[in-house]
């Protein structure tokens, strides 16, 4: 297969980075400014369906299993609890770095096959339906906190908080989970917009510009009313 010719670096990005390795921070700033240019009021999904709060995907209950272990869900999964329901590959279980043994214990006990071990505290599972499972470790400073207070999803399942997810997929590096910020800024209440200001603006400050234009993207996606 012959090679492909590289492309020109568009001045856009060379203006940002000159030799066209955007940063991850730098890749969602230029993909924002974009977006703030073409978005127009009222041009995305209806309100009644970025409103819409449904458990229609059937995910392992890992209430009985991790019972006395301190877990929330995490990841694109959790964003059910905040936004229309969206398919994904994979369920992403949050617990403290010290309790991911004793999940592990519970969770091959259950039949759950191990699959890879993260180099970060953690590993990957295949459920005995063949549901692809991630345990993953954190070392949060507000950690125990917020795995004692998860908000529920429709189906009753712990979910890591608001500002808290909205803090993680800030920092990841998919476009993907940016979006899902924006998504779930757009019926995010007022009370809960000023939690996850404070929480950007506390634990990843270089971010709290980039919340403000997602914000208001979300506001602008909200602004006009359905007919």
């Amino acid at each position: 297969m012959a090679e492909r010719t590289p492309l020109p670096i568009p001045p856009q990005i060379a203006a940002i980075a000159p030799d066209g390795n955007l940063t991850p921070r730098q890749r969602r700033r230029f993909m924002l400014d974009m977006v703030r240019r073409r978005q127009k009021p009222g041009t995305g999904s209806s309100h009644e369906f970025l409103r819409r709060r449904t458990a229609d995907i059937q995910w392992p209950d890992l209430r009985s299993v991790l019972t006395g272990i301190p877990w929330a869900l995490t990841g694109d999964v959790a964003t059910r609890a905040y936004m229309a329901e969206r398919m994904t590959q994979r369920m992403d279980v949050l617990v403290h770095e010290r309790d991911v043994p004793a999940a592990w214990e519970r969770l091959k006990a259950m039949g759950y096959a191990t699959i890879a071990q993260s180099s970060e505290p953690g590993a990957s599972f295949r459920s005995p339906n063949g549901v692809a499972v991630k345990v993953i470790g954190g070392r949060y400073t507000w950690l125990d906190a917020v795995l004692a207070h998860p908000e529920c999803d429709a189906a009753g399942y712990p979910v890591i908080a608001l500002p808290y997810l909205a803090l993680l997929k800030m920092q990841a590096t998919d476009m993907q989970d940016w979006a899902d910020v924006v998504r779930m800024l757009c019926t995010a209440t007022d009370e809960q917009i000023t939690e996850i200001r404070k929480i950007i603006a506390e634990h990843s400050p270089d971010d709290s510009e980039d919340l403000e234009i997602m914000i208001w993207s979300a506001r602008l996606e909200m602004s006009i009313p359905d007919w």
